[in-house]
């Protein structure tokens, strides 16, 4: 059996001028001079700086829910942003969008107006740290360009430092992705071929507007109802149980609560809706749910047999979607 070697510390390297290391090729020598490649020196901890995950990435924005709901439920839609910050000389405006074509991470238009795509992939564990590195490079892009994605820098801002806290987050969703052409006779054919793949991928999508965060889809068998819920994910577990064993789950007549996902830190409960329930007749129902739910969170007592096989039975079909 070899011997192990003794543990020792090594000095660690220090830039030749006292800054920062700056992020350079996971091959290359690192900059700091140790002679080194970067991804064995100084890259290990920017890599786990930028990859350690974030699990609820939009906490302490305005509409949380409707921002998890914007990334992983509505095909299309967009979002006016206002920034803490006054807005550069030249951008007119902000705008979230939940996809923008060609996927390009965001989008400065030839008004000088900025597109923030939200649903793209992301290099790092913190989806607001890149979406904020990303607004940034927008704001002082050339017009008419897109802004490539990259790896966010470690320990650059987050959206809950450039946002206005005190900011509404209003969703307009639409029915196709019309938005982002303003002129669509001029648009390039390779636009105009990713606005037609997207507008025939979109499914019907309605926010409701008696309570925060849900959505109403119609799909070919079914329609549904998909409602982001701001509460700690076992207190709402056992309260959505208690209702389901009294059988007070439901949203009126052939509706059904079938489980749940799980996104970014919070739980989207879902509701099977049969064909031709809309989103004005699930108003109501929505209504009067979001009340029933309100006097379930408040018990405390432990839950019935029936409501521990409920609530087993909800944890069963739960699907984690990030």
């Amino acid at each position: 059996m070899a011997k192990k070697r003794p543990q020792t510390k090594a000095k660690q390297p220090q830039p030749k001028d006292g800054g920062e290391i700056p992020v350079v090729g996971a091959r290359e020598p690192c900059p700091c001079g140790s002679g080194r490649r970067y991804k064995a020196c100084h890259g290990r901890a920017a890599a786990h700086a930028v990859t350690e995950l974030v699990h609820r990435p939009f906490e302490g924005l305005p509409g949380e829910g409707d921002w998890i709901a914007l990334r992983e439920l509505v095909p299309a839609a967009t979002v006016e942003l206002k920034l803490k910050e006054s807005l550069p000389e030249g951008v007119p405006s902000v705008t979230l969008a939940t996809v923008l074509p060609m996927a390009w991470p965001a989008l400065r238009r030839d008004d000088g107006s900025v597109l923030l795509g939200l649903q793209n992939d992301t290099a790092s564990g913190d989806i607001s740290r890149d979406l904020a590195d990303t607004l940034q490079r927008a704001l002082t892009a050339p017009p008419g360009t897109p802004v490539e994605g990259r790896r966010a820098p470690a320990g650059g801002p987050r959206l809950q430092d450039l946002l206005d806290p005190e900011g509404t987050f209003e969703p307009v969703v639409h029915s196709g992705f019309e938005f982002w052409v303003p002129d669509a006779e001029n648009a390039t054919a390779e636009v105009t071929a990713s606005l037609e793949r997207a507008n025939a991928a979109a499914i019907p999508t309605v926010k409701l507007s008696g309570v925060d965060a849900a959505y109403w889809c119609e799909t070919p068998d079914k329609n549904h109802l998909r409602w982001v819920m701001p509460y700690a994910e076992e207190q709402l577990l056992d309260a959505l149980a208690r209702l389901h064993a009294a059988g007070r789950s439901s949203l009126g007549e052939g509706t059904r609560l079938v489980g749940s996902f799980r996104a970014h830190g919070l739980t989207v409960p879902v509701w099977d809706l049969p064909t031709g329930v809309t989103a004005d007749d699930i108003e109501k129902p929505a209504a009067e749910f979001a009340e029933r739910l309100t006097t379930a969170l408040a018990t405390d007592a432990p839950l019935t047999a029936d409501e521990r096989r409920a609530r087993g039975g909800l944890t069963n079909r739960q699907v984690t979607l990030s």
